[in-house]
């Protein structure tokens, strides 16, 4: 199981892209609404999230927990208690951690990132708390993943593919979509 959290405010691309994506290469995702089960996303999109956080369950299934950015999105991940308790959970049992655009912040205020390489989106850098910034536009240190922006959605989905189900199903869907190497 995968937990795709979203915040009011949140950016789509970041959001779905993965869902799609992850998907697609046979893994299962939930997206996790933040208080509700409908989440409006920064450009006034709503989305029905498959569960809320009160339903979320945190146990031995849970495979990865991703932080799409947005604003104020970004802001609603970093103080809701359902995302910190997800990624203690994920922390402690050495699970994948991924983060884009302006959420690797959230990463870097809950000290997730200490001696971790990671990317953000520009002007969050100070906020990735111990880390070395990347030159990468997605980034995978050990079980963190980042991504710069909305531009590199389908990298940072594909990456986290690769990951969780293989390189041979994170190519099967690149050639899928037609996504360049």
């Amino acid at each position: 199981m995968i937990y795709v959290f979203l915040a009011n405010g949140f950016e789509e691309i970041e959001a779905l892209t993965p869902v799609d994506v992850l998907r697609r290469a046979g893994l299962t995702v939930q997206t996790v609404g933040i208080g509700e089960k409908v989440v409006t996303s920064s450009h006034k999109v709503p989305v029905t999230a498959d569960i809320t956080d009160a339903e979320m369950d945190l146990n031995g299934d849970l495979q990865a927990v991703i932080l799409p950015g947005g604003m104020p999105g970004t802001k609603n991940l970093d103080a809701s208690e359902a995302v910190t308790r997800a990624l203690e959970f994920a922390k402690a049992n050495d699970l994948f951690i991924c983060a884009i655009c302006a959420a690797p912040s959230v990463l870097g205020h809950k000290g997730l990132l200490a001696g971790k390489e990671a990317i953000c989106f520009p002007g969050f850098e100070s906020e990735l708390t111990g880390a070395t910034l990347s030159e990468k536009f997605v980034c995978r240190d050990g079980k963190v993943i980042t991504g710069k922006g909305m531009g590199v959605a389908t990298e940072f989905a594909l990456e986290i593919a690769s990951a969780l189900a293989g390189d041979e199903a994170a190519e099967k869907v690149r050639a899928a979509i037609q996504f360049p190497r």
